[in-house]
């Protein structure tokens, strides 16, 4: 990408090239928005319809000003390019790139822990962006981290504790961060491996009466643009900030400000009047995984409409034999409480997932 890039006054929208739900989306832009040097990106789509996020490039610079800084990068950085650019995730590295002189080099082909440590040696790089299911990958295959990686940024989605403590063990200097679409990279990251997240100083962070978060700040995307019957429509985040899905704990301590993801609002449902959040019961099938050591095996937990107890579990299983699947159940309801009980494995052809590994719970219930 060239520098010009950050200041031509272009629309840039993610994809609109080859996904026929972004054409005529820039046009639109900077037709009725009057947008100039706007960025779209469309949201992973995890709960529902898709929206884009309309982002100025301003806002993308100063978030990874933000990061830059957090992590102390430089221009004697080297990224490892992991993560596609149509996403915010990807995208985010050449803005910090731009800024801090640091060198990039793209994994080329599909997605490899193999080839990405091979890359990682061959080029010396220093930091990389990964989700979850990649991390998972690396540790599965049990590849240790090369000496010159210093650090890992691992978003996209939680990185459970169990998996967590593999990756530190092969030394991949994993970094967990909350972040998301709307805010161009990380609200919070951790400082070091292990410790808890820091809200980094460009945002400002609040939380209702039910613990959901609020984010506002000089990064904050401005809307999201969304094409209902061939037609577009501009739906503003509002002035005092967006209101996210997502229950969480702040804490003020030591002149920092420490963030606790407690669960998202609409990972949760009902089961004979009694709430479950499914995102834990996911993280317990990511260790589940781990440790029947498939790299191809697959699974995730859904819920599903039932007459009697309003909804129930289903475990959805892909590349599993039937005694891997069996070990799955058995695993998951030692843990879970009576009425979570999965008494239903099905089996599907494969997961949908996300470009960034996210179960897209939408098209999984609709598969059911």
């Amino acid at each position: 990408m060239e520098p010009e890039f950050w200041t031509d006054g272009s629309v840039w929208a993610d994809r609109s090239e080859h996904t026929m739900e972004g054409t005529g989306l820039a046009e639109m832009a900077v037709r009725d928005l009057k947008a100039k040097d706007w960025c779209f990106f469309q949201t992973s789509g995890t709960e529902g319809a898709r929206k884009w996020v309309g982002l100025t490039k301003q806002a993308l610079l100063i978030s990874a000003r933000a990061v830059n800084e957090h992590f102390g990068i430089t221009a004697q950085d080297h990224w490892l390019l992991a993560l596609p650019t149509h996403h915010v995730g990807g995208f985010g590295i050449l803005a910090r790139a731009h800024l801090s002189g640091s060198p990039i080099t793209r994994l080329e082909g599909k997605w490899s822990a193999v080839a990405f440590v091979q890359t990682c040696e061959n080029v010396g790089a220093t930091l990389a962006s990964l989700v979850p299911t990649q991390i998972f990958d690396l540790v599965a295959a049990q590849l240790r981290a090369p000496a010159s990686m210093r650090a890992v940024l691992v978003g996209g989605g939680a990185l459970n504790a169990e998996l967590e403590a593999a990756a530190l063990a092969l030394g991949w200097q994993v970094h967990c961060t909350y972040a998301m679409t709307e805010t161009g990279s990380s609200v919070a990251a951790q400082p070091r491996p292990g410790a808890e997240l820091e809200v980094l100083p460009i945002w400002q962070v609040r939380t209702d009466a039910e613990g959901v978060l609020t984010v506002s700040g000089p990064a904050l995307a401005l809307g999201y643009a969304i094409c209902e019957e061939g037609r577009w429509r501009w739906e503003p985040i509002p002035a005092e900030g967006l209101r996210t899905r997502d229950r969480v704990e702040i804490i003020e301590a030591g002149g920092t400000r420490r963030l606790r993801f407690l669960g998202r609002e609409a990972g949760t449902v009902k089961i004979l009047g009694e709430l479950v959040a499914l995102g834990p019961i996911q993280d317990r099938i990511e260790t589940l995984r781990l440790k029947l050591g498939s790299s191809t095996a697959d699974a995730a937990v859904c819920d599903v409409a039932d007459a009697r107890k309003e909804s129930r579990l289903v475990l959805a299983v892909s590349g599993m034999t039937e005694e891997e699947a069996a070990q799955m159940q058995k695993g998951l309801n030692e843990t879970l409480r009576p009425f979570e009980q999965i008494q239903d494995v099905r089996r599907l052809q494969a997961i949908p997932r996300s470009d960034l590994g996210k179960v897209l719970l939408a098209n999984l219930r609709e598969l059911l």
